[in-house]
C-alpha cells in the first residue's frame, strides 16, 4: 500500500490567559513534559512528512526550543485560526497531501483517531475535509456539526449563531480538520473577516468548500480525549486522564499497583514484569525499575534506575543519578543522588548517599551521610564490596573506603580507609562515677524550694 503523504499544523500561539501563567499554555506539563510534546508524539506515531507549529508572542522562543526540530512559525498579530493557519504557509510550502489541523492546547487525542481521520479521507466519496466531531449531552458554547441524511458534512455553526433547533443538537466540533493540501490554501484566501471579531475562521472553510462542490465529513472521536486545556481545572482533568492511562499500561505490562489511584507516574516512567509498587509512589522522569523490584509507599523517584529484585521504600528519595543494583535495599527516609549503590547493597535508613560509588554487598548504616559538597565544589566518596558503615558517620569526600572495611559508628573520616581495615574516630569515652545520682539529688532539692516558695 502507498504511503499517504501528511502533514501537521500545530497552532500554539494562544495566549492562554485564562491559565493565569507566564508560561505558554501548550507548555504547561502533563505526566512531566510539556502538554504539546504529547501532541507531537502521537503525530510522531503517524510518521507525517512535514509538522509546522505555529507559535507567537514572548514565549516563543520557549515554544520553538520545545517542539524542535520541527519548525516554529510567528503568527504574529492574531487575527483566528484561519489566520494562524496561513502563517504555516512559508514553511509548509505547495504540500499536496493530507493537512491536519490540530492544536496544541488538545494532547489528549490518540493515534487511532486520528488515523480514523486519515481513513476516512481516502474512503468513498474521498471528502476534501474531514472534520473531527464528537457527542456531548452538555453542548454549551461549542459549535454544531450540520449533516446531511447521509452523514456528510453540511456546515459549522457556532453556538452563538445557531437556532433553537440546531442548539439541540449534541454532534460538536472539536477544531480538529484533516483537509486536502490541493485545496487548502485556495479556501483559506477566500475567508473574510466580516464579523464582530473582525478575526479569520477555520471552519469557513466548510461552506466554501461545499460551495465549491466538494465534500466534508465528520469523524467521531472520544469527548474525554478531545478535551481542550484552557485553565489550570482543565490541566488537572488532562492530568487525571493521562495518568489513568499509564496506570493501566504498567498494570497490563505485568507491574502491581497495591493502589493504582494514588500512584504518579511520568510520561517515560518504565517498569518491568513482577514490579510491585506500593501507594503513593510519584516516578519523576527519567525512571526505569527493572523486573521484580519492590518500590514501597511514599517513595518519590526521579532520573533513577532500579535493578532487577531491589527494594526501595518505603518514604525513599532517588534523585537523578541514583542507580540501585540488583537486589540492593534502599529503606525508609534515605536520599541517594547520583551514586550507584552496587548488587546486594544495603542503605536501610536514615541517611544521604551523594555523589558515591557503594560496592557489591556494602552496608551503610543508619544516620551515614556522604559530605560530598564544599559550598563551591561536588566530590566523589568510594565504599568497596562488603565493607560496613557504622551509624552516624560521615564520610567527608573526596575519600574512599577499602574492600571489607570497616567504620565504627559516630565517625568522621576524612582519610582513606585501607581495605579490610578498622576506622575509628571516636574520643575515648569518659565517665564520672555517681555524678547521675548527685546531679538529680541537687536538682530535685532546688526544684523543691522553689515550689514551696
Amino acid at each position: 500500500m502507498t504511503k499517504i503523504k501528511t502533514a501537521a499544523i500545530v497552532l500554539a500561539a494562544g495566549l492562554g490567559t485564562r491559565m493565569k501563567s507566564g508560561i505558554p499554555k501548550v507548555l504547561h506539563p502533563l505526566a512531566g513534559r510539556p502538554m504539546i510534546a504529547h501532541l507531537l508524539q502521537t503525530l510522531s506515531a503517524l510518521k507525517p512528512d512535514q509538522i509546522v507549529v505555529v507559535g507567537g508572542g514572548d514565549g516563543m522562543a520557549d515554544v520553538a526550543a520545545a517542539v524542535a526540530p520541527h519548525p516554529c512559525v510567528d503568527q504574529g498579530e492574531r487575527l483566528g485560526t484561519g489566520h494562524a493557519v496561513l502563517a504555516a504557509r512559508p514553511a509548509l510550502g505547495d504540500f499536496d497531501g493530507d493537512v491536519f489541523v490540530l492544536f496544541g492546547g488538545d494532547p489528549l487525542i490518540g493515534a487511532d483517531t486520528l488515523s480514523r481521520m486519515i481513513e476516512a479521507r481516502h474512503s468513498k466519496p474521498q471528502p476534501s475535509i474531514v472534520v473531527l466531531g464528537f457527542e456531548t449531552w452538555e453542548p454549551a458554547a461549542y459549535g454544531r456539526l450540520i449533516t446531511d441524511g447521509d452523514g456528510a458534512l453540511e456546515a459549522i455553526v457556532e453556538a452563538k449563531d445557531a437556532t433553537p433547533e440546531q442548539l439541540q443538537i449534541t454532534l460538536c466540533n472539536s477544531g480538529v480538520m484533516l483537509i486536502d493540501g490541493r485545496v487548502l490554501w485556495g479556501l483559506l484566501d477566500r475567508v473574510g473577516n466580516e464579523n464582530a471579531k473582525g478575526e479569520y475562521y477555520l471552519t469557513d472553510i466548510i461552506a466554501l468548500a461545499r460551495g465549491d462542490g466538494l465534500t466534508c465529513a465528520v469523524v467521531e472521536g472520544d469527548e474525554d480525549e478531545l478535551l481542550g486545556v484552557d485553565d489550570r481545572i482543565d490541566l488537572a482533568s488532562a492530568e487525571a486522564y493521562v495518568q489513568n492511562q499509564l496506570r493501566f499500561a504498567a498494570m497490563q505490562g505485568g507491574a502491581t499497583l497495591l493502589d493504582p489511584d494514588s500512584v504518579h507516574f511520568s510520561f517515560d516512567t518504565r517498569l518491568g514484569q513482577d514490579v510491585t509498587v506500593g501507594p503513593h509512589v510519584v516516578f519523576g522522569p527519567g525512571v526505569s525499575v527493572g523486573d521484580g523490584a519492590t518500590i514501597k509507599a511514599f517513595s518519590h523517584l526521579e532520573g533513577a534506575h532500579v535493578s532487577y529484585g531491589a527494594t526501595v521504600g518505603p518514604f525513599v528519595r532517588l534523585r537523578p543519578g541514583a542507580d540501585v543494583g540488583k537486589g540492593a535495599r534502599v529503606g525508609n527516609f534515605v536520599e541517594i543522588k547520583n551514586a550507584v549503590l552496587g548488587e546486594g547493597a544495603k542503605v536501610n535508613h536514615l541517611s544521604y548517599i551523594g555523589d558515591a560509588d557503594i560496592g557489591d554487598g556494602a552496608n551503610i548504616g543508619a544516620g551515614t551521610i556522604t559530605c560530598n559538597y564544599d559550598g563551591f565544589m561536588k566530590y566523589q566518596t568510594v565504599i568497596g564490596k562488603g565493607a560496613f558503615i557504622g551509624s552516624n558517620t560521615a564520610l567527608v569526600a573526596p575519600v574512599t573506603i577499602g574492600d571489607g572495611a570497616v567504620v565504627g559508628a559516630g565517625s568522621t573520616i576524612t582519610k582513606d580507609v585501607d581495605a579490610d581495615a578498622l576506622a575509628l574516630t571516636r574520643p575515648e569515652q569518659k565517665q564520672a562515677k555517681g555524678w547521675a545520682k548527685n546531679n538529680r539529688e541537687i536538682k530535685s532539692a532546688i526544684k523543691a524550694k522553689k515550689t514551696k516558695t
